[in-house]
This record gives C-alpha cells, structure tokens and sequence, in this order.
C-alpha cells in the first residue's frame, strides 16, 4: 500500500481537529468551562488524550479557537449588500438563523460571558478579534446613519443590546423560545416590511409556557 500523500494527511489532520472541537463545544456547553474535563472531551470525540493535547495543549486553547470562531461568525453577518432596510433585516434574520442553529455555541459563550472567572477568556478573544468587532460597529453605525437615524452610535448599541438579550433567552429556554415570532416583532420595531415567509419554524405556544418554566412547574 502507497503512503498518503501530503494533502490526505492534511485531510485527515483538519478532520481530526474538528472532531475534537465539536466535542469540546458539546462539553463546555454541557458541563460549563470549570466542570469540563480533557478526558470528557476525550470520550466524546472518541480520540486519544494525546491527540487532542497535540492539537490543542489544554482547556484554554480549545476555548480560544471556539470563541474565536464565534466572534467571526458574529462579524461576518454584518457582510450583506442591499438597501439600509434590507441589510438591517438580513443581520436580524442572520443573527436569529444562527441562534436556532447554534445553540451549543451561544449556551457555552453565555457561561463564559456572565462567570466572573471565565469572563476574561471571552474578553481575551474580543481583544484578538478587535478589527472585526471595530468594522462591525461601524457598519451598523453607518447602516443605522443611512436610514436618518438621529444618534447612529446608540442605535448600534441598542440593536446589539436586543440581539443579545434574544441570544441570552434563546439559550436558556431553547426550543420553547418564539424565535420566528420574535424576529417578526422586531421587523415592526424597525419599521421593516413584514416578513413573506417564515425563518425559523415551528415557534413554540405563546409564552405561558416560559412561565410556567420559570415557576418551576
């Protein structure tokens, strides 16, 4: 049998790497950053612990590339042509789709963001991503400066202020979150065309149920 070329083995090595990545999303979205253990994501991706520390030397590093990847996903919604009104729908819709899509990553991003201990990590890889996170502001200012808004600077932070509390919720309730029917709703905030089709499906009953959650029953 003839050896692999270079470029299997670097199949194989980015295929191995992502293995490992998911895993360790799964766990820390799971267990939380403190709980999570090399041998739980060991178990999980079905690798050796060796593997996994000669991609990546510990827990941090793992954390890092996850979070670094986080943040790109975040700023590239931002690249979206269009009018002013249609870009602004597209970031509500790209922001949403990927909640729905991505709990794992919003649920371990919120652990990070609201421990004080672990804060740092997410602080850390703002830090790395600086530019990105710069033009994003921008172009939301920007976005929001086409449209006539008065204060384009607090509209930015407002905006991200709702996403953010809708990314919060989502991952807390999950599957019982009314993402399609919040997305509608901040539509008529903005002052947006009512939607044609639906985003994200089956919303779940209106929110008696969210209470009835929080009441513990």
């Amino acid at each position: 049998m003839s050896p692999r070329s270079a470029q299997a083995n670097e199949v194989m090595r980015e295929q191995s790497r992502e293995r490992i990545l998911s895993a360790a999303l799964e766990v820390f979205s799971e267990k939380g950053y403190h709980n999570a253990t090399i041998s739980d994501i060991t178990a999980r991706a079905g690798v050796s612990r060796g593997l996994i520390t000669y991609y990546f030397p510990g827990k941090q590093n793992l954390v890092d590339n996850l979070l670094d990847r986080y943040i790109d996903s975040v700023t590239a919604i931002l690249d979206v042509t269009g009018t002013p009104d249609e870009r602004l729908a597209a970031i509500i819709d790209g922001v949403l789709l990927t909640v729905a899509q991505s709990l794992p990553v919003q649920q371990m991003t919120l652990s990070l963001v609201i421990h004080p201990s672990t804060h740092p990590l997410f602080a850390q890889a703002e830090a790395r991503k600086e530019d990105a996170v710069r033009r994003l502001e921008d172009g939301l200012r920007e976005m929001f400066a086409a449209r006539g808004a008065a204060d384009p600077a607090l509209e930015e932070v407002m905006l991200r202020s709702v996403l953010e509390g809708v990314i919060f919720k989502a991952s807390v309730y999950q599957d019982q979150y009314p993402l399609e029917r919040v997305r509608r709703r901040l539509y008529e905030m903005y002052g947006l065309p009512s939607p044609d089709t639906s985003a994200i499906q089956d919303d779940p009953p209106p929110v008696g149920r969210m209470r009835a959650l929080r009441s513990g029953e």
